[in-house]
This record gives C-alpha cells, structure tokens and sequence, in this order.
C-alpha cells in the first residue's frame, strides 16, 4: 500500500545517479511541489547527484522557476532527455536549465515525445526498444546530430539500423529507477484519480516503467480521500503500482491557470464565451491555412499561428466540422491558446498521450496544421533550434511523430523576421522588409525532412502573410500571392533560395484581408 508522505521526505528517497522520469507538459501536470522539494533536498544535502531526468513532452513550466529550473543546479542533473524544453517570454532571462546546457554543464539531449512515450512502454515490459522511421533525416537520425543537443551529449542515444532490408532508427530503451507523476486525487491505498486536470499525457506508462523494473512511484495529488471513494473506472493509476503520496493543495491546473473546469471537462463554457482572433496578419495565415481544410477530418494543431484557425471556423459559424486533435490528449472542444495550450475547453474526449502518439505516427488523422521558423531549398522546415540562443533548442516536442506520416501538413508562419506591414483597403502593404529571412539554402536543424515528404508523398503547403507555397518535385513552389503584393520585390527577392512560380499563380483571396467574417465553407472530404 502507498505511503502518504510529505514531500521531503518523498524526495529523500531517490537515490544518487538515479534515472528520474517526470509527467509533465509545460505546467500541465506538472508535479512541481515535488521537483522543488528535490531541488531543496539538493540545496541543503547535496543529494540527489548526478540523475538523469526523462521528461517525454516538455520539461516543466515556463514562467519563474518551476518545473525542471527547481533542479537545474550543477552537480544534480548529469543528463537530461526531454520532448521540449521551456521558454519564457521574450524580455525574461533563458530559463536556468538552458544556461546549464548551453555552458555544456549537463548532458541534453532532444528525442521526440512520441518515440520518448514508446521508449517507456519497451522498458515497462522489458523489451529492448523501439524500432521507427519516426526521425529519418532529420535532427533525430546518427547522420545529423541524433538527438545531441551539446557538446556534453557524447553518449549516442540512438542508432541507424537495418532490418528486413530496411533502413530503421533503433532507441535502446531507459529504465526509470522513480516517476514523479501527478494527479487530482489519491485515496488511502494510492490509487489516482485526474478528474481536475487538463490531460493525463503518459501517468500510467511511466508508473510501469519505474514500478515493473523495481524502481518507486511518487505520486503528487491535490487531495487525499477515504480508500474505497473513487470510482474504479475513474482510476487512472491503480495503487498497486504507487509506492509514495504527496499531498499539494496548491497545485495549479496548468500553466498561469489555478484551475477552470472546463479545462478537465466537468463544465461546457458557452461558444460566445470564445472571443473571435483580434484582425491583423496573423487572423490572414490563420484564415488562409483554415480554407485547406475539408468537412469532417481530424486535424492536428501546432503551437503559433495554427492554433488559431478553430477561432476562425467558430467565428465562421463552421465549428464542429473539423475535429482537433493535439499531441497532449484532447480531441474536439476549443483548443485553448497561448501558454494554455495543450488544453481545450469541451473536449469530446481525452486521450492518453502514448496512444495519441500511436495514431499520429501512423498518420491516423487527416491533416496537421504546424509553425516553422525556417524552410530551405529542399522544403525542409526547421522549428527547433534557435538561433538568437547558439547551441540551445526549445526542442521539437511531438512535431516529428506527427510529421513523419502525415499525409497533408500546412505550415504557417510569417515570410520574413522584423518586416513592418498593414493591411489597406483588402490588400497587404509592406513598409519595411525584415533583416532574418526565413527562406534559406539550408535550415538551420532539420525537424522536418522535405526530401523524406517528396519520397513519401506527402501534401506539403506553405501559408505566409505574402504568399502560399506547395512543395514540389523540383522543390518549392509559389501558388498564390496575396493582393498589393509584387512577386519579384516582396517574395522572390526576399528568399535566399530560388523559387518556382506556377503557371496557374493565383491571388489570394481578398476577403482574407479584411476585418468582416470572409464567407468561409469547407468542402466535404
């Protein structure tokens, strides 16, 4: 039966060179209250040393010291393995745990949360590891920097192997010796309950990790009840795996959220309680990217510009004629925004994400909607690394799971950095043009292989405030271009690359451009 302890001393049970593997995704989840306490431990003790912490989809919160920054202190973490690391806002100091790798004090390495989720299940059942396409010519493969994010990160992670003649990437799997995971309820025999929280990401594949290989489960909930109070199909992680209960009242529900209900869909907010996207450039991607959608598929949204577009169906009065889906769990609902995201209010459903992974490195769902920060000659596009922090990465996340397969992806973003632009009278206006391009000879880290999509036969389009790319055969494609725009001076003179115009180019639609609801109507799939 599990202990009800208090943190320190849940903490004073890890023991040096432990692996430590850590539910989290930004602060949704995220058993800070623990992470502290180690932290604290560390401070006073000087031990644990030398861990390696595992954090499949991202690695604690990004405003203050949360998360993995309770830990980032030299001597404690020797490695470190996550999905994504955090961010904060632009004006803030890089968070502690990206000094620490960019000055090569810790061993950091990116692998993709998916492959990250796989690799804990092999373990779970101890297997040898996981064997995937997932990450072929990209940052991920041997013949690029395998996941290495530093100097400090010697010690290859993965490997390229072939089997049955073909050519596969082979990540042996990490034992876990403790899972900090976190939940709503505990009762007197350790069972959890998630009934306040937004996902469950991969609460029960990291308990069996650690507790079938003999390691220990800590467990960080906001309340403790009676044995025999919760519902037994509420129960997320059966007792019998959990070794130690931390009670934290305090735990907030997300990222900069104390809690909202709706978050874990105990409540429906009203749809007029969803306020339309301000107008400006980023409501023309938005819209743009959302006429590439059909009636009834299943989309997947990235962070940025895309998560927008389930604003611009409901503002169109077309919501619930696509189904989002995102890497953290919900399927359906609104898809929160900004540091929420991860989240959606009214949620049809809430998957786990190991299984969510499942059905999006198999291109189960129809379209994904992604960012970049670079594309080159090749439409390979780079949204990991950069640049203004050398040899840092905010990390990937679950992009290459979900981009490995997908059968269409529309990536979005601005066509350079720092250009000054307004929109007049329904057509686009260009002040100034920005000094960073973002079309370029080559990206500067591979997060998606445009030679691997041109293989494979993927649909690949590019939404810009300017322009819409396709890639094609012989590379990149200009297919539309956005009213008041000259081809040769704002587009084709503002990429490092050459470009090929189609001979069909079309304008874009003028209605994108102005503030009035466009008339948007998807076709039926």
């Amino acid at each position: 039966m599990a202990r009800i302890v208090t943190a320190a001393e849940a903490a004073r049970q890890i023991p040096d060179g432990a692996v430590i593997t850590v539910n989290s995704s930004s602060g949704l989840c995220c058993p800070d209250h623990m992470l502290k306490a180690i932290g604290e431990r560390f401070a006073q003790e000087g031990h644990p040393k030398a861990v390696t912490m595992l954090h499949p989809i991202a690695a604690g919160d990004m405003y203050g010291v949360k998360g993995i920054d309770h830990l980032a202190k030299p001597g404690l973490i020797k490695r470190i393995i996550a999905g994504s690391y955090p961010s904060g806002p632009s004006s803030s100091e890089p968070p502690l745990i990206w000094q620490m790798i960019g000055r090569n004090e810790v061993e950091a390495y990116n692998i993709p949360s998916g492959i990250l989720f796989d690799m804990h299940r092999e373990a779970a059942a101890k297997r040898p590891g996981v064997l995937t396409k997932v990450g072929l010519d990209t940052f991920v493969d041997p013949d690029r920097e395998g996941c290495a994010m530093n100097e400090a990160a010697s010690a290859p992670v993965v490997k390229k192997v072939t089997f049955e003649g073909e050519e596969w990437l082979y990540f042996p799997a990490i034992v876990p010796r403790v899972a900090i995971i976190r939940a709503t309820t505990a009762d007197e025999r350790g069972n959890l309950s998630c009934e306040q929280e937004g996902a469950f990401l991969g609460i029960t594949d990291l308990a069996m990790a650690a507790h079938n290989n003999g390691g220990i489960v800590i467990a960080q909930v906001k309340r403790i009840v009676q044995a025999g109070s919760l519902n037994s199909h509420s129960v997320r992680v059966p007792g019998i795996l959990v070794d130690y209960v931390v009670e934290a009242p305090e735990q907030w529900q997300t990222t900069q959220t104390i809690y909202d209900p709706a978050i874990s869909g105990e409540v429906n907010r009203p749809m007029s309680s969803f306020g339309p996207m301000e107008f400006g450039l980023g409501k023309v991607i938005a819209r743009r990217v959302a006429q590439e959608l059909k009636q009834g598929w299943a989309v997947n949204l990235g962070f940025g510009v895309s998560a927008n577009v389930p604003r611009i169906l409901l503002e169109e009065g077309r919501h619930g004629e696509a189904t989002w889906v995102i890497e953290q769990g919900p399927i359906g609902g609104v898809p929160l925004l900004e540091f929420q995201f991860g989240c959606a209010s009214n949620a049809e459903a809430v998957m786990p994400s190991p299984q969510q992974f499942t059905y999006f490195q198999a291109a189960g769902f129809d379209c994904s909607l992604l960012s970049f920060l670079q594309i080159d000659r090749s439409g390979s596009v780079n949204v990991s690394k950069l640049g203004v922090r050398p040899h840092v990465t905010a990390g990937a996340g679950g992009f290459v799971d979900i981009t490995a397969r997908a059968r269409k992806i529309v990536f979005s973003g601005f066509y350079n950095a720092g250009a000054r632009m307004e929109v007049k009278d329904g057509k686009l206006a260009i002040e100034k043009e920005g000094k960073v391009k973002k079309l370029v000879p080559e990206v500067e880290q591979v997060s998606f292989s445009g030679r691997r999509a041109v293989a494979q036969g993927q649909d690949i389009t590019y939404v810009t405030e300017r322009c819409v790319l396709k890639l094609g055969r012989d590379g990149l494609v200009v297919t539309e271009i956005a009213p008041g725009i000259d081809l040769d001076q704002h587009i084709l003179a503002q990429a490092d690359i050459p470009l090929k115009v189609s001979p069909g180019l079309k304008t874009m639609d003028a209605c994108l451009f102005r503030p009035e609801p466009m008339g948007l109507e998807l076709a039926h799939a």
